[in-house]
């Protein structure tokens, strides 16, 4: 990674983070993005759209395009409605990082079974790097999506690896 230019980061991680994750995952997350930003070259963050590690992360940009404006989010989202079986405080918050993110779009007008997998291979696809939080040993679409970067050659940093 040293002295490469990354221009296009996606996020995946898991949905449910307990608050002892997310206080340390919070910081370092905010730590690796402005180093990609400032030593790489990092304009674009690609996000989409879950609950839990989506949505941190997709906060944490939208904070810090306060102080580097020109960084963009986009959202890569399986269907419109994805959030209609979420918490109210969830789809809220969810509603509001739609209306803040650069940019979106849907896989799908509609919800099938394979457009979580989907969004995850577009989002990979459109990116050099993978920033992940997948703890050791998990299977679903987390674990997929770092598996899919890998087969197609996109760099990816576990963050779940340097908190430990």
């Amino acid at each position: 990674m040293v002295g490469e230019r990354i221009e296009r980061v996606c996020f995946t991680g898991h949905r449910v983070l307990s608050c002892d994750e997310r206080e340390g995952l919070s910081r370092l997350l905010e730590t690796m993005l402005r180093n990609l930003i400032v030593n790489y070259g990092t304009h674009t963050f690609i996000a989409g759209g879950a609950v839990g590690f989506d949505t941190m992360a997709a906060e944490c940009v939208l904070r810090l395009k306060r102080e580097y404006p020109k960084i963009r989010l986009e959202l890569i989202l399986p269907c419109p409605d994805q959030d209609k079986r979420w918490r109210s405080d969830e789809r809220a918050l969810y509603r509001e990082i739609l209306e803040r993110a650069d940019a979106h779009s849907y896989v799908t007008p509609y919800y099938y079974g394979g457009c979580m997998h989907e969004r995850n291979r577009r989002m990979v696809d459109a990116s050099e790097l993978c920033l992940a939080y997948c703890r050791k040993g998990a299977s679903g679409g987390t674990a997929y999506t770092v598996d899919y970067a890998q087969i197609k050659d996109v760099m990816v940093v576990n963050l779940a690896e340097l908190i430990g």
